[in-house]
């Protein structure tokens, strides 16, 4: 039989040592700034948990950043590869967005009213990319959300389905994963007592067999899906895997959403516009406000129509589509 022995890591703890001496020295004022104590009043030391997830001894601290590149307070210039997290995907401060941001500055910033260039924003994202009917929001994560509300109240559906391995940003429903073949909240959710498993079904990407099952009992409102999957390495859909998406979800009743966030760098009109999707609802967000916070998410004629129809049944009160600060 053959004998594996244990690999040694003395080498690698030596060597993470000492790049992690090599970090420290070139970053003082990092350190001296970012360098958790009782005093710091962010929790863990950092504005936004999420940024715990760096494996560094410490965070360098942003001093400005231009294009493709980021300098910190101490004088390092990096090549950054990471753009905020794709919020910054096309670069970061591009001067448009500079001299647009300050200007609007000057005018106000939110008013719950549409602004001078509300309207030729619309026609934009319109003849950009493609759907008719067009939403503003802040987030991604938000744009999702109120599409899958949507989503249900024109299907008379509770149930969604997602694809295993997927990322829509906050939305509850959407934190469900196959484990050991069965759906199931994710293990790292925070606070989570509601079994998001009970009304999202889950099924791999490219799997079209597994989809038609899920889809039989038409009992499902929406498939919200990245045309390609992004969060767990990159995942391209096999030919014919989209066509058939689109025919299930039609001939089951079941409304389709596209969310471009990540993958809206495939071209003008990200994915869908160069490869001819026909979504129901699709979203963006992340980059396409050049690093201010903003999405949007647009719908077909038929999506509008019943809203038309549920908006006149409903009586006033909020409807659960849209955030104070949505359309600044």
């Amino acid at each position: 039989m053959l004998q594996v022995r244990a690999v040694d890591r003395t080498r690698l703890r030596e060597f993470i040592e000492a790049e992690q001496a090599r970090y420290r020295a070139a970053r003082p004022r990092s350190e001296a700034l970012r360098t958790s104590g009782p005093d710091d009043p962010y929790y863990a030391g950092t504005p936004m948990h999420w940024m715990l997830d760096w494996p560094v001894p410490f965070l360098p601290v942003v001093s400005e950043a231009r294009g493709a590149w980021l300098t910190d307070v101490d004088g390092n210039r990096l090549a950054d590869f990471c753009l905020g997290d794709t919020g910054s995907m096309f670069g970061h401060s591009p001067e448009p967005v500079v001299r647009a941001v300050h200007a609007q500055a000057a005018r106000g910033l939110t008013y719950m009213l549409p602004g001078e260039a509300a309207s030729a924003v619309g026609r934009l994202l319109r003849d950009h990319f493609g759907l008719p009917h067009w939403q503003i929001a802040t987030t991604a994560s938000d744009a999702n959300r109120f599409a899958l509300r949507l989503s249900r109240a024109v299907t008379k559906r509770a149930r969604i389905l997602v694809i295993n391995g997927c990322y829509h940003g906050a939305v509850d429903e959407t934190f469900v994963s196959l484990q050991g073949g069965r759906a199931a909240n994710e293990q790292g959710l925070i606070g989570q007592f509601v079994d998001q498993a009970a009304n999202t079904k889950v099924v791999e990407f490219n799997d079209v067999e597994s989809l038609e099952s899920a889809l039989a009992d038409q009992d499902v409102a929406c498939v919200i899906t990245e045309p390609v999957l992004t969060n767990c390495s990159m995942v391209l859909p096999e030919p014919g895997y989209h066509d058939a998406l689109r025919r299930l979800t039609r001939a089951t009743g079941t409304l389709l959403l596209i969310d471009e966030t990540h993958t809206i760098s495939t071209g003008p009109g990200g994915y869908t516009r160069q490869y001819r999707l026909d979504p129901d609802l699709f979203v963006l967000g992340k980059p396409i406000a050049g690093g201010v916070p903003a999405s949007a998410w647009g719908f077909t004629d038929a999506v509008a129509s019943a809203w038309d129809r549920i908006r006149a049944e409903k009586p006033p009160g909020h409807s659960g589509l849209g955030t104070t600060l949505s359309a600044n």
